[in-house]
């Protein structure tokens, strides 16, 4: 896995319908996309020149991972196809362990963010309101404390290069319509619980995560996109937790919060980075870290 890199996926033989910050969407006729994960990274919703070995393949391989056992909550897009009999052969190397065939949906303009831990821009928000997206928490909560119950608060998606807005449930309803709304909480709610309480009995902890869901042709919810990769979500080891909670500090991650903590120490002529275009240049050493991290964490989900 790790000596596979593809910055950007070349496929010809099917129309492009988009470039996101980390996969490429292609046209399988009217009805199926081609869904294929880079090793693109991007971190503040800024895509990095440097590409991690391999990312593409894991992102997709954990996906598959959950979409298989949580399967039975939510029907998901994946068609049971294999990626590699839409291309041409001398594409299957782009491709291979990379992609999805999935079924077409209309997307639902909303990520449904599902956190049960205080980390992050909810932490940020706490310290100043006590709330997070509108969800009102217990006074003396500390950084990365586990929170009561796991708590929805959703994001507007927003383009490429753009920031997504943190909004209430209430604006969620207005956007989408309080009945959709309400079955996506809900749905949400139930994949963060299951996928955490399992991710426990393999040492790590999710503290957080998104989903994404569309509406298939019959009106069916459902879940589309990557779930729970490290991508995705915040993952922590169980070891190390307790002492760097202990200590007031984030706790070490197999996701990419390790980058984001490297980009927000960096400093350029002297000052933090903006965390707008361009984004510093890692390290060799931190592209390779990162790598290794994602890799450790799927190996410990498998067992």
């Amino acid at each position: 896995m790790m000596n596979s890199t593809v910055l950007d996926p070349a496929i010809s033989s099917l129309p492009l319908l988009s470039k996101g910050k980390v996969r490429n969407n292609y046209a399988v006729g009217k009805h199926q996309i081609l869904m294929v994960a880079s090793d693109r990274l991007s971190a503040f919703d800024v895509i990095l020149d440097q590409p991690i070995p391999g990312k593409g393949i894991l992102l997709t391989q954990m996906a598959l991972f959950w979409f298989e056992r949580l399967k039975h909550i939510v029907p998901n897009h994946l068609t049971g196809i294999d990626p590699q009999t839409v291309v041409t052969k001398e594409e299957i190397p782009q491709i291979q362990g990379r992609a999805m065939l999935v079924k077409r949906l209309q997307p639902v303009m909303v990520e449904a963010v599902v956190r049960g831990y205080l980390a992050g821009s909810g932490w940020k928000e706490y310290q100043q309101s006590q709330t997070i997206c509108g969800v009102g928490l217990p006074a003396g909560l500390h950084n990365a404390d586990q929170l009561p119950e796991p708590i929805f608060t959703p994001a507007a998606k927003a383009a490429v290069g753009e920031h997504d807005e943190n909004i209430t449930f209430a604006e969620m309803s207005n956007r989408i319509g309080a009945s959709l709304a309400r079955q996506i909480q809900d749905i949400s709610v139930q994949l963060y619980q299951q996928a955490a309480a399992f991710a426990l009995t393999k040492g790590i902890i999710i503290a957080d995560t998104k989903f994404e869901f569309g509406i298939d042709d019959n009106g069916q919810l459902t879940l589309m996109d990557e779930i729970l990769t490290p991508d995705s979500s915040r993952y922590w080891p169980v070891d190390g937790y307790e002492t760097a909670h202990a200590a007031g500090q984030n706790p070490p991650s197999y996701d990419k919060q390790f980058v984001r903590d490297w980009l927000e120490a960096v400093r350029i002529d002297g000052k933090p980075w903006n965390k707008q275009p361009p984004a510093p240049t890692l390290p060799e050493q931190v592209m390779q870290q990162t790598a290794m991290k994602y890799q450790e964490a799927f190996t410990k989900l498998q067992g």
